[in-house]
């Protein structure tokens, strides 16, 4: 079937333009229900940029599913479940599932050694200066730069593919509704609109799931499902797995792809200021939870969607069309509901989409294009306010305007999440003319991106991380990926060097490895041989002054409500209560680093060591009953993710509910008597 012709070009437009600026206003309104009934306003930078530092786990954890789930998540997640099987889902899923748990240290460290910091380059800056801060800002901003343009590549793909809309129109207007109400809101109005949208991601998902696995008349149960699988597996053997069948863990491309994408998504998540971004706006006594709560809840996403559309679109090819003269897949007059993909369909993660789209029709295909545009416009909100606090903070700042104002900086916030909105547009056009598919920048981020990712860390954590080495392991890992990609490309390929040819799983894997293992050697190694002796005092200093100041205001307007016997004046989890002294104690900031490494190391041994790799060197194929384990396993855990990220918010802010609620009730019943109104010691911003 032709899914240019499942819904109509307008269709397109209208889930675009029309839910982006439904969404854009719905914040924006909800942005004005704070300010009035909370006090919360974005009117300055410190609230603009870090929602005042002050926000809940729960609405955190819900952020970073939000911001971690790309168009690849669910795009390129379908696209290796329909190449390699179900190693497919469990690689894609643990190897992007087990830096968020890691970067729950991170998180500890950055409360600990740097409190008030804006953005993570603020730590490098004020650790190394000027040259680390310069050279780090590279890799940190061509992260965002290709994290967005994967963004724009697999949600303008796959409108166009289900639409016919014109992809370069994508291209632009996917950034620009999300623009508006990040402009208006700042990183609050992006925490909860992740929320929102992650809820609309669990609803349409488990719908996915259900029709798949227990009502579509194509498939319709996890038996079928096994039938289905086992007879492509005849018709077409997966190259590498066990028996050549989908229903294993025995898979070696699929065993290469999870070392690309482990690399890969390093890089992307230690590199990508939206996640230091989290930690940064997150209470300091419950950032760990947060982040370990948000990894192990997104697991869910990817292992569970294409669990049920990869191979949805896998067993489609032998579920027999209405015209097909024969109901054997085996036959040569056999036609199937949907055909054998090529390579470049599947790298452009279109999978999903046919899979959708032949199971529900046109339902199935809005469905898919709206939950596509809720995870692509939720995760560009986070790069967008990410992007925005480099270019203030970073470059603006330190560079241009140091004694800058609150407006100005204020201003320059502003304008940077609209410069990045033009950029991020753009640089999806520049891609899709070269031919470079969200699939190929998916396994190539790693190369050019790895090599920084051990420097980073120690920068923050480690007080005998020495500047030259660390430098010295980011320059030299990334030129050793990129010759190890091209020379491993020229070998395998006949000399030959282009996008097709550089894509293959080798190329990847040798620049991968290259990158992220050589620039983690020299830093290491040279930091041992001639060790600093770091306090972090520098970076414990960093906006200090600022800080205390909002600190102490803070203080006032909680004491106040204390008086109104108000016990929480947020919304959806967002706390005024400040960052007091007994939060950043360091004793427990400490136990809570302690704690971040057990967990994380423990989960991360086994997303990736205990449980697959016995299961992959048993060479097991999964019979109907192994098979149904595998399928109610991701069923269960995408429940309890989904009440970890949706319903644990709505507890957690409850009295923030209350109160906005009753505010409202004043207002209707006596206009004005509502409104939030501060201590009199409290100035308002910018005063």
């Amino acid at each position: 079937m032709s899914t240019s012709e499942v819904l109509p070009q307008g269709a397109g437009y209208g889930v675009v333009i029309g839910i982006g600026l439904f969404f854009s206003a719905f914040m924006v309104g909800l942005t004005a229900l704070q300010a009035r009934y909370t006090g919360v306003s974005p009117k300055d930078s410190e609230e603009f940029s870090s929602a005042s530092r002050s926000v809940k786990p729960g609405l955190i954890a819900s952020g970073i599913v939000s911001a971690w789930t790309w168009a690849a998540t669910l795009l390129q997640s379908s696209a290796v479940a329909y190449r390699y099987g179900i190693s497919g889902p469990w690689w894609y899923a643990a190897g992007a599932t087990v830096q968020v748990l890691l970067f729950a240290q991170l998180a500890a460290k950055l409360k600990l050694n740097a409190p008030y910091a804006h953005t993570w380059l603020e730590i490098v800056a004020a650790r190394w200066g000027t040259t680390a801060h310069l050279i780090f800002m590279v890799f940190g901003l061509a992260t965002n730069l290709i994290v967005s343009s994967m963004l724009v590549l697999g949600g303008s793909a796959t409108v166009t593919s289900l639409t016919g809309m014109s992809t370069i129109a994508a291209c632009f207007l996917i950034p620009l509704g999300v623009a508006i109400y990040v402009v208006v809101g700042g990183m609050r109005s992006t925490l909860l609109c992740d929320y929102t949208h992650t809820t609309v991601l669990f609803a349409i998902i488990l719908t996915f799931v259900f029709t798949v696995y227990a009502t579509s008349d194509y498939i319709g149960s996890i038996s079928r499902m096994h039938y289905l699988l086992s007879e492509v597996s005849q018709i077409s053997p997966v190259v590498g797995n066990a028996g050549g069948s989908y229903l294993t863990l025995r898979s070696q491309n699929g065993l290469i792809f999870g070392v690309i994408n482990l690399i890969g998504n390093f890089a992307t998540v230690f590199q990508d200021q939206a996640y230091w971004q989290r930690a940064i706006a997150s209470r300091p006594s419950t950032t760990v939870k947060a982040y370990l709560i948000g990894g192990l809840a997104w697991f869910a996403i990817p292992f569970a969607f294409s669990t049920t559309l990869g191979l949805a679109a896998v067993a489609f090819t032998a579920v027999p069309a209405a015209n097909s003269l024969s109901q054997d897949p085996l036959s040569s007059s056999f036609i199937p509901m949907l055909a054998p993909l090529s390579e470049d369909a599947i790298s452009e993660g279109l999978p999903a989409s046919l899979a959708a789209a032949t199971l529900l029709g046109k339902s199935g295909a809005a469905a898919l294009l709206v939950v596509l545009f809720l995870a692509v416009t939720s995760a560009t909100s986070a790069e967008l306010i990410a992007v925005s606090s480099i270019l203030t903070y970073d470059v603006y700042v330190r560079y241009i305007n140091p004694k800058a104002t609150e407006q100005q900086i204020l201003r320059m916030s502003h304008a940077g999440v609209v410069i990045f909105a033009l950029v991020m547009g753009i640089a999806g056009v520049i891609f899709y003319y070269i031919g470079v598919s969200m699939g190929w920048l998916y396994t190539f981020m790693g190369v050019i991106l790895g090599s920084a990712v051990c420097p980073i860390a120690l920068c923050i954590t480690w007080k005998k991380a020495n500047k030259v080495g660390c430098i010295s392991g980011a320059l030299v890992g990334f030129a050793a990926g990129i010759v190890a990609w091209l020379v491993t490309t020229s070998t395998l390929n006949q000399k030959v060097i282009n996008v097709t040819t550089s894509g293959g799983n080798y190329e990847m894997l040798s620049g991968n490895l290259a990158s992220i293992g050589v620039g983690a050697i020299i830093s290491t190694a040279i930091s041992l041989i001639w060790p600093d002796d770091y306090d972090f005092a520098s970076t414990r200093a960093i906006n200090g002054r600022s800080a205390a100041i909002s600190r102490d205001a803070n203080d006032e307007l909680e004491e106040s409500e204390d008086e109104k016997k108000v016990p929480d004046v947020t919304v959806s989890s967002v706390s005024n209560e400040a960052q007091i002294d007994p939060e950043l104690d360091p004793v427990g900031l400490n136990k809570a680093f302690k704690f971040a490494a057990r967990a994380s190391i423990v989960l991360t041994l086994v997303l990736l060591i205990l449980i697959p790799l016995p299961l992959f060197g048993a060479q097991t194929v999964y019979s109907v009953t192994g098979f149904s384990v595998w399928v109610i396993v991701g069923i269960i855990w995408t429940f309890m993710s989904a009440f970890a990220v949706v319903l644990y918010p709505l507890w957690e802010s409850r009295a923030a509910i209350r109160l906005i609620s009753r505010g409202m009730i004043k207002d209707i019943f006596s206009p004005g008597s509502g409104k939030f109104v501060a201590p009199p010691s409290i100035k308002e911003p910018g005063e």
